[in-house]
């Protein structure tokens, strides 16, 4: 049968959305702020890391994609500040450098939980699987276009703006392959998590943080080769 006869609900437009739900839910509630994003979504030719502080992860599975996220320094500083006191840190045991190992860790964990919150909603509601890969995490002070292999054979590129509670700003940046999700029997969708669920889980994975940020002139160097720059 033609699946003509069946409507599309889920396109690349709602994959992104999807995203975006992830990220602004995940740091409002580790963070105890208002994260927001813009109505406004523009269509870039492609994806690349930025200063303040770049980072992006890999997901591939039913369908594969690349996220970057770029914050500047204000909003690094801010989302890992409220997080560290949400977490019971004093303010006088926090760093003041947006570029030290400590902001860009706590960065690449704030971006592993959105990437696999939004991971476990495509298993719920689109029946199907994705898997990521750890979050690499960079700071940066000019601007370098990414090249990562991700065996995209049609990638279109979008760029969404967030705002802090601030109203500090950082970017989202998803490059997928154009894809159509057609609902073809009815089905009930996994019980979503609570936020109060999400916060044990953060409290628990603090003991499990990403690896260190890239620091030193080799390491910078490697990672960049892996990249194919």
């Amino acid at each position: 049968m033609s699946t003509e006869n069946y409507p599309v609900v889920f396109g690349t437009e709602d994959v992104l959305r999807s995203l975006c739900d992830s990220v602004s839910r995940v740091l409002s509630v580790t963070t105890q702020s208002q994260i927001r994003y813009s109505g406004m979504v523009q269509r870039i030719s492609k994806t690349c890391l930025k200063p303040d502080i770049g980072c992006f992860v890999l997901f591939d599975g039913g369908f594969s994609g690349l996220v970057v996220i770029n914050f500047s320094a204000p909003a690094a500083m801010e989302l890992y500040e409220q997080y560290m006191l949400n977490m019971g840190m004093s303010k006088d045991e926090l760093t003041t450098s947006h570029t030290s190992d400590e902001v860009s860790n706590v960065m690449g964990e704030l971006m592993n939980q959105s990437v696999g919150d939004f991971t476990a909603k495509v298993a719920r509601e689109l029946q199907t699987h994705i898997t990521q890969n750890q979050p690499k995490m960079m700071a940066l002070s000019k601007q370098v276009i990414l090249s990562v292999d991700t065996h995209l054979e049609k990638p279109e590129a979008r760029r969404v703006t967030f705002f802090t509670g601030r109203n500090n700003i950082f970017y989202l940046e998803l490059a997928i392959d154009r894809t159509e999700f057609i609902k073809l029997n009815d089905f009930d969708a996994s019980e979503v998590p609570d936020p109060d669920a999400l916060m044990d889980q953060v409290h628990g994975a603090t003991a499990a943080r990403p690896a260190p940020a890239v620091s030193g002139t080799s390491e910078h160097d490697e990672l960049l080769n892996s990249l194919g720059m």
